[in-house]
């Protein structure tokens, strides 16, 4: 009997739905990647306002979820799990998402807590961490679209602390960036925003006392990007790429101020990002500030990862 089990992970967010089919290995405990896939779909456009999904950003969803449906049923997993986060968890309307990717997937999203998407993109990450080579306490920080995550543990997957506050790349663009570059004004609001929220989540989470700092998701993949130069996007270069604080901080600061269109001649931004990714860096930025680390690891395994090897090893 084989002890490879297939399973099929989907992570939809504010900005991004994904997909991850893997091989999960019993013998080994380990996840082999089949197929991986992101669109940039801005489920969360507007709910910051609105408090809803609207039509063109459900339609866009939807699309991506008919794509990845195709490409399930030619890969045929055993296992699936659809998780929602932070737009799903504000939006009144989510239930006409749900009966979308109903119709589709024949499975209902689970929408999962702030809480729950930080231990997942915890355990993802910290699986794809290189054995006996980071020192601990870790603290795993996700920057997403419309929250970020931070969790405390340490190197066997053991969480200490967690917290997800409101801050995110598409909250925040929506929230203050109201030209384009924006004005210092409205930097400076943002960086606020973004400050008071870092200082909320400290409450629960020694973010000072961390020995490794990690950061997941497409702002900080991308800023890791920028930052060592890619002249286009190499998730294996990317990958566990240390980049040195000050890297961060002034890979932040040009982002801030470049115009829309040089963000969007570079290759190793995503077309999907280029409107958000000056407030995603803003965001790292701001964390790494405040934990006063001398660089930060960049992780591509993330929350998608940690849906799979839950779906798969319990």
């Amino acid at each position: 009997m084989s002890s490879v089990t297939r399973v099929a992970a989907i992570d939809c967010g504010t900005n991004s739905i994904r997909l991850l089919v893997a091989d999960a290995d019993a013998a080994d405990g380990q996840l082999h990647d089949v197929a991986r896939r992101m669109e940039i779909v801005r489920l969360g456009e507007g709910v910051d306002r609105t408090g809803s999904f609207s039509a063109e950003a459900l339609s866009r969803t939807m699309q991506a979820v008919d794509s990845y449906a195709d490409q399930m049923q030619q890969l045929q997993p055993e296992r699936v799990h659809f998780v929602a986060t932070s737009a799903t968890r504000d939006a009144a309307n989510h239930d006409e998402f749900f009966r979308g990717v109903q119709a589709r997937l024949g499975v209902t999203p689970e929408v999962i807590s702030g809480k729950q998407e930080a231990t997942l993109s915890f355990n993802g990450a910290v699986r794809a961490l290189p054995a006996n080579t980071y020192p601990s306490p870790y603290l795993v920080v996700d920057v997403g679209g419309g929250s970020t995550e931070f969790v405390a543990g340490d190197a066997h997957g053991n969480i200490r602390a967690m917290r997800s506050v409101n801050v995110g790349c598409v909250r925040m663009t929506e929230r203050h960036f109201a030209n384009d570059p924006p004005l210092p004004s409205e930097v400076s609001a943002a960086r606020d925003d973004i400050e008071a929220a870092i200082a909320l989540a400290a409450k629960d989470v020694p973010l000072r006392k961390t020995q490794t700092l990690v950061a997941l998701a497409g702002s900080a993949t991308t800023v890791a990007g920028l930052a060592l130069g890619l002249w286009e996007y190499d998730r294996g270069q990317i990958h566990l790429a240390k980049i040195s604080a000050a890297d961060v901080h002034r890979t932040c600061e040009e982002l801030l101020y470049m115009g829309r269109d040089k963000r969007a001649a570079n290759a190793v931004i995503h077309p999907g990002r280029v409107d958000v990714i000056a407030a995603g860096a803003l965001v790292l930025s701001a964390v790494v500030a405040y934990t006063g680390v001398a660089d930060v690891v960049i992780s591509e395994h993330d929350i998608l990862d940690g849906i799979a090897a839950q779906l798969a090893f319990g």
